[in-house]
């Protein structure tokens, strides 16, 4: 199979399910990514090279191509070593929204914990093990609901987008959504915003909708997801409730009184 795949993923694929290999001096994969990792943590994905990889390892740029053909498979690399499915993610739900606003808290750890991710290059559709790995969990979450297959992979790949776009913004936000920065953007728009030309816009200023509430605690005030995301579900819900409506209608026809 690893013959068929694009570059860098046949190895990926080929160590899939395997322990992981013990650490040891010398190149390796893992050692790869794990430098590759700890780059990107420190300075983003900028600061990733083929030659600042071989650097912190402590081998020739040159060394590092005879396990790695380019940069790009080294992204590869890096995605799935800091994406594995935790293993709570296969344990019941008491419902199919539990279960995937607990998958989307995990991928929003995931990607809060290693923000270069939302700048990786979309190459194609989700094809590492662990991407697959968090895909399969997202529709396991979905089992029972009645919506037909397309429609669960129409509802995993929404909520995955928007928790990726909703984690780029965080990420790029930074400090401009903390409460000091808040503050400082709403006493700006009120020295912009007057009632005559922008009135809903000064309704929704007086009312405090572009602050954070007093209730919210300190560690609590930065970009958050879960609005966005619960109008999603909200949609969902929708859409799986009409699938309900449609098989008690056609319970109701086969089964006349």
């Amino acid at each position: 199979m690893s013959d068929t795949l694009p570059p860098g993923l046949g190895a990926l694929w080929a160590r899939y399910g395997e322990a992981a290999p013990e650490p040891r001096q010398g190149l390796s994969l893992p050692a790869i990514a794990r430098a590759a990792v700890e780059l990107a943590d420190a300075g983003g994905l900028e600061a990733v090279s083929m030659a600042r990889v071989a650097e912190r390892l402590g081998y020739t740029t040159m060394s590092l191509y005879r396990h790695v053909k380019s940069k790009q498979e080294v992204l590869l690399l890096m995605l799935d070593a800091v994406a594995p499915v935790p293993p709570e993610l296969g344990e019941p739900c008491p419902d199919w929204r539990a279960g995937l606003e607990r998958w989307c808290r995990a991928q929003w750890e995931m990607l809060r914990a290693h923000t270069w991710i939302v700048h990786l290059p979309t190459s194609g559709p989700p094809i590492t093990p662990s991407q697959l790995e968090w895909t399969d969990r997202g529709l396991a979450a979905l089992r029972g609901t009645g919506l037909s297959e397309s429609d669960k992979v129409g509802v995993i790949l929404l909520v995955a987008s928007y928790m990726l776009n909703a984690a780029r913004m965080s990420a790029e936000l930074g400090q401009a959504a903390s409460d000091e920065s808040i503050t400082a953007y709403t006493s700006l728009l009120g020295d912009l915003v007057d009632e005559r030309r922008f009135p809903a816009l000064r309704t929704a200023l007086d009312a405090g909708a572009f602050g954070y509430p007093e209730e919210t605690a300190e560690e609590e005030r930065r970009f958050d997801y879960s609005f966005g995301l619960a109008r999603i579900l909200d949609g969902v819900a929708v859409l799986i409730d009409g699938y309900s409506d449609h098989d008690d209608g056609r319970a109701a026809a086969d089964h006349p009184r």
